[in-house]
């Protein structure tokens, strides 16, 4: 299967994922008079959305090169974290305002049924966050690994509500509240999450040469080519599911422009084969003396 292709449908199964939990959570949260579930459920609400986005910035980064983008449509990708990041940023944003309103108005404590849910809840996002993360890690994908952080803080804001509800129920009378501070200690965790999927997103899009592994995988099979004698300035920049490289490649001051340019052609072919996730590759051809 295409890596673009799996990607798309690895967002479609948390997409679905997502609309279920959020009419769950909801549906629960209402009836077990469990503000931390509801405030769950905002979240995948929201993740809902941002799944949306994700599909679309994979859809549209999945575009082969054309004249307007020769190195492809890749910075989609990160475009979209942006944009994820500024959901959950919202959604936090929400959670903690109607959690300090419930704070300061009593209200009836949460049922204890509530908890079965949560846990199955927290079950399920954990096994996606599993699932999408080893995607992520397999496509190299910067959406995707923001789609597994949905997860992950789906079940981090469950588990908070999980032990909000339980000190809630545990306390009794004048511990309701526990309920709404669990929901402030979701936020916490959602904002921290912002900014471990923002900060990778950021460095794709600032072109940051942080691939150290990824350059001496290269810079092995390098030699490993006919002609080529030695490398020198390697240069990296990722872009979606695939990584640009300008490297500098060492060969016989003496070879004829042809012989070169043939060097050069094995060596980038070599590279295609070898590493698939390699895009645009430059090479360029320098005297060794």
């Amino acid at each position: 299967m295409p890596r673009s292709q799996l990607a798309i449908r690895t967002v479609i199964f948390s997409m679905l994922g997502n609309v279920a939990l959020a009419l769950i959570k909801f549906l629960s949260g209402f009836l077990g008079n469990s503000f931390a579930l509801i405030a769950d459920a905002i979240e995948s609400v929201v993740d809902v959305f941002a799944s949306i986005l994700v599909l679309l910035g994979l859809r549209y980064a999945a575009r082969p090169a054309d004249d307007n983008h020769p190195y492809g449509h890749g910075k989609a990708e990160p475009l979209v974290t942006f944009l994820i990041v500024g959901f959950l940023i919202f959604s936090a944003t929400v959670i903690a305002y109607q959690a300090v309103q419930h704070i300061r108005i009593p209200h009836q404590g949460p049922e204890p049924w509530t908890l079965l849910v949560l846990a199955a809840i927290i079950l399920w996002k954990e096994v996606s966050f599993q699932l999408v993360m080893s995607r992520s890690k397999k496509l190299k994908s910067s959406a995707l690994k923001a789609e597994a952080w949905h997860h992950r803080s789906d079940a981090i804001t469950s588990v908070a509500a999980f032990i909000g509800i339980v000190i809630a129920i545990w306390g009794g009378e004048g511990y309701e509240v526990a309920d709404d501070y669990a929901a402030l200690l979701a936020v916490a965790f959602i904002l921290y999450n912002c900014y471990k999927i923002f900060r990778p997103a950021l460095s794709e899009v600032m072109d940051e040469d942080n691939h150290e592994d990824l350059a001496q995988e290269i810079r092995d099979i390098a030699i490993q080519v006919k002609g080529v004698k030695d490398t020198e300035k390697l240069f990296i920049r990722k872009a979606g599911m695939k990584y640009h490289v300008d490297l500098h490649a060492h060969v016989i001051g003496e070879l004829t422009v042809r012989e070169g340019h043939e060097i050069s052609h094995r060596l980038k072919d070599k590279l295609k084969k070898e590493i698939p996730q390699l895009g645009h590759i430059l090479i360029h051809i320098e005297p060794f003396d």
